[in-house]
């Protein structure tokens, strides 16, 4: 049967109010740990928390070395690269200051001995530059394509469809793959 409970409520202007409550299952037993179990439980997920944050602690710690790390190897490298490439040029430099004293001795330069030493000097600079992944942009009759070239001006040339390329007036170089300058171009413009 349902149990009847009386409960009076007083406010502070006097009034008062009686309500009845009902229960109509009995309230369920709820059975209490000793005081022990709990602070040993409570001590236990401090520890596991303690270890937890620890270990994050040490996963930070551990991330952070290994981006420093990886930093340092990368800028190693680079240096690495950049002494490799500097040594392939010294040959170069070499000639071209051979070259220049060979033109200020002589009393009478020979033009085209000069000349031939120069176009020596600058075949060996594109092996140089072409074995570490240096190429030129082919313009030669090529249409205009923004990617590749930079218009720096227009000219008339019936004989060419609009949008080719009339002339190169420096030439572009793509490294692996990648343009590191562009070709200024003056492309036909028959309009």
């Amino acid at each position: 049967m349902a149990d009847e409970k009386k409960v009076i409520i007083d406010n502070e202007d006097g009034d008062s109010a009686e309500i009845n409550l009902q229960s109509k299952q009995p309230a369920p037993e709820v059975e209490t740990a000793p005081e022990v179990d709990a602070a040993a439980e409570l001590e236990n997920l401090k520890a596991e928390l303690g270890a937890k944050d620890d270990r994050i602690i040490r996963l930070q710690a551990d991330f952070d070395n290994f981006r420093k790390r990886t930093a340092r190897e990368k800028s190693e490298l680079a240096d690495v690269i950049e002494q490799a490439f500097l040594k392939d040029l010294l040959p170069l430099l070499d000639n071209l200051s051979r070259a220049t004293q060979a033109a200020e001795n002589a009393e009478q330069a020979d033009v085209d001995t000069l000349r031939k030493g120069i176009e020596m000097i600058r075949q060996e600079t594109v092996a140089v530059m072409g074995k570490h992944g240096l190429e030129p942009i082919d313009t030669q009759g090529k249409p205009f394509d923004p990617n590749y070239h930079q218009a720096v001006g227009t000219v008339k040339d019936e004989s060419k469809p609009d949008g080719t390329i009339a002339a190169e007036l420096q030439r572009g170089y793509i490294a692996r793959g990648r343009v590191i300058r562009p070709s200024m171009v003056q492309v036909v413009n028959n309009s």
